[in-house]
Order: structure tokens, then sequence, then C-alpha cells
């Protein structure tokens, strides 16, 4: 039996998540927290870092981003602080902790997708970034 679209998509990220976690426990942390506090690292150099920031780049509901970031604020990565502007928000700060992984992730995220990708031309990789655009939008309609 050929595989369809959902399931080439399912096999493949259960593979990345795979390799992920196996790339990052030795820091300690899961690949979705390394992607999430790399991303938390770039997006905070333009501004304050909300956890509704962290739902839409990540495409994640509520209750999940809260689990995860909860941890990360358990294990040192992150700190939440108040907003003076709005009690109910609270910013996302990366601790020195995280500075200090960040390179490596940084360096391993570039690795995977390297491994992901080797093999794609230019071409190829635009098309697959339009179809998966354009998949999720149908999958938001």
């Amino acid at each position: 039996m050929e595989k369809d679209c959902g399931m080439w998509i399912h096999v493949l990220s259960h593979k990345l998540k795979k390799r992920m976690n196996a790339d990052v426990q030795s820091l300690g942390i899961t690949g979705v927290q390394s992607r999430i506090m790399h991303y938390i690292l770039i997006k905070c150099t333009e501004g304050p870092v909300f956890q509704r920031d962290v739902e839409n780049a990540f495409d994640m509901c509520r209750s999940t981003a809260t689990g995860i970031l909860q941890l990360m604020e358990k294990n040192g990565l992150i700190l939440r602080e108040n907003v003076a502007s709005d009690a109910r928000l609270k910013s996302l700060i990366p601790t020195k902790k995280a500075e200090q992984l960040d390179a490596q992730i940084g360096e391993l995220l570039r690795q995977t997708e390297r491994r992901l990708t080797q093999g794609l031309s230019d071409e190829q990789l635009a098309l697959f970034r339009d179809s998966a655009t354009r998949m999720s939008a149908n999958l938001d309609e």
C-alpha cells in the first residue's frame, strides 16, 4: 500500500521528533523545548515575547504551550515576568542557562535541517515549503 500525504507527514514528524529528542537529551531538554527556547532567544531581541507568541509560532493550543513553558521555567530555562501595563500578561525571559545552551541548540537545529534536506535542490525545497503552507491552510479551513 502506498503512503498518502498524511501518512508521510506523520512518519516524518515522528522521525524528526525522535531525532531532535535524541540530539538534545544530553542537554536535559526535549526537542520541542529546544525549538521554543531558540525561538524565545531570537524574538526577545526584538521586544517582549509572550505565551501567545509561542502558541502562534508553533501552532499549539494554550494548554500545550502552558505545560511546556511551565516545565521550561521549572528547569531554569525561562522566567515569567509580569507586565506592568497588563497584569494578565507575563513576558517570557530566557535565563543565562538558556543563553549558554543556545549555541549548542542552534548548531543541532542546523545539523538536523541539513540532514533532513540533504540531496534536495533549492527548487524542491521551495516546492515543499509552498506545498506544506497550502496543506496547512487547507487544514485550517
